[in-house]
């Protein structure tokens, strides 16, 4: 009995491995837009439409990376980034800007609402600056999450020289995009724009202020009017949308997200070990961590390697618990399960807090649920609990519970032990505490097992 539950707990192991393997699997195929990428094989020159209307992180760079890679596989003339983004991560904004750059199809940005903060970076490292009427760029200060400005220097001053550098690329005034980031940058516009830029300020520019200080190449009204001043009328035009599992993804490698997942994993998994038999604490930890995996995966994040480095720790914390090893598998286990996490997201210290985060939480969880089901868990296999009692039938080699009651003469002085003859029995018996002579007659108070206990008969 005890044989078949060890394997079924050392069989978690390859179960979760297959599970992953799964998941990774189905990611894959809905990851790739087959159709699409096959219909973009069959079609002649064409011009790519990608969408920029989401907050700027890991989810939009792993999609963007994709649509680049069926514009070259389609051998396209032209992309043309439809921007509308409040911005988002600096790190995020930074890798995009650097892959558009660096690619050799040419880029237009289509500021089609607003290109603020990251969105203002990503569409200056475009060939081409197109602004909708109504439509702004700029306001591209580093904030934290809750909006608040940072005075960082460091951080200004790398985020500006990021600005300036993408400005120069296509002949762009860098003193701009620096006002654009730092508020204590002052320049001189109203010639240009009817006004300056003052300290404490943040410069956003209007589609017509854009245009007029070299910000923006071309006004236009719709994508069509962006394709007939480039010279691309008549080519196919492929709109290329995130796929539903791209959408997903993009919502599971969230930061908070994927806390809660994490947490979820780690203490699902570790309650189904130390109190078997739920089942629901294990497969809410097997989904969990095959989500995490999901998101990262169709991210574009986390490969096979961090899949397998998870499943290799998980199964040496569950031998662990069956193999003394001093503790050597737990460290390697703990080890390969927090490199297989942190390896998996788009940003190490970020996964790093997080699965940090999960422990502490984590901890918690299983310590709470331990304690309202403690007569239940694994330790139970090892604590004897069973008592020799009488009630349970047990009987020890010498009752002496028909002495209770009778009299006898103590044969030696009881200090509070000592010898007793009763029935022409030598007994061994104790006071409660008193000291008896040697020839005192006394009497049998108490009788429980070999436990005699007696008292001096006072004449």
């Amino acid at each position: 009995m005890h044989i078949n539950r060890w394997r079924r707990r050392l069989s978690a192991a390859p179960i979760m491995l297959l599970a992953a393997l799964m998941l990774v699997t189905v990611a894959g195929l809905f990851g790739i837009p087959a159709e699409q990428t096959k219909a973009a094989n069959d079609i002649g020159p064409a011009v790519y439409i990608v969408p920029v209307k989401q907050t700027v992180e890991s989810g939009l760079q792993s999609f963007l990376e994709r649509a680049y890679k069926e514009a070259e596989e389609a051998k396209a003339e032209h992309v043309i980034l439809v921007v509308n983004t409040f911005g988002g991560k600096v790190i995020n904004a930074e890798h995009i800007g650097h892959f558009i750059r660096s690619n050799k199809i040419p880029t237009t940005a289509f500021v089609e609402g607003k290109a603020v903060s990251a969105g203002t970076y990503i569409a200056l490292n475009a060939d081409n600056i197109v602004m909708q009427p109504g439509s702004t760029i700029g306001a591209a200060a580093v904030v934290d999450g809750s909006g608040t400005l940072i005075d960082n220097p460091k951080t200004v001053s790398f985020w500006v020289k990021e600005m300036m550098e993408s400005a120069k690329l296509n002949g762009r005034d860098d003193q701009i995009a620096a006002a654009m980031v730092d508020q204590n940058v002052t320049l001189e516009l109203k010639d240009k724009i009817g006004r300056d830029k003052l300290k404490g300020e943040i410069l956003t520019l209007s589609a017509s202020e854009a245009e007029k200080v070299g910000y923006s190449e071309y006004t236009a009204n719709s994508v069509e009017e962006v394709i007939t001043w480039l010279g691309l009328d008549g080519r196919t035009q492929v709109e290329v949308a995130p796929t539903l599992a791209e959408n997903v993804a993009r919502w599971l490698v969230n930061p908070v997200v994927m806390t809660v997942l994490l947490i979820l994993g780690i203490a699902g998994i570790v309650i189904e070990m130390l109190v078997p038999g739920f089942g629901v604490p294990g497969i809410v930890g097997i989904l969990s961590f095959g989500l995490y995996f999901f998101g990262h995966y169709v991210a574009g994040f986390a490969g096979m390697e961090s899949v397998v480095l998870f499943v290799i720790g998980i199964a040496l914390l569950i031998i662990e618990v069956f193999v003394p090893s001093f503790g050597i598998l737990g460290i390697l286990g703990s080890a390969a399960l927090i490199t297989g996490v942190v390896i998996a997201g788009s940003d190490p210290m970020t996964a790093f807090i997080s699965i940090v985060v999960a422990l502490v939480v984590a901890i918690i969880i299983i310590t709470v649920f331990v304690r309202m089901n403690k007569t239940r868990g694994i330790w139970n296999k090892f604590i004897l609990r069973d008592k020799l009692t009488t009630e349970e039938g047990y009987l020890s080699a010498d009752v002496k519970d028909s002495l209770l009651g009778l009299e006898g003469v103590t044969i030696t002085p009881l200090r509070p032990a000592g010898t007793v003859l009763i029935g022409g029995n030598r007994i061994d018996v104790v006071t409660s505490g008193e000291f008896v002579e040697a020839n005192r007659k006394v009497k049998v108070m108490k009788a429980e097992g070999t436990w005699v206990v007696v008292k001096e008969i006072v004449q």
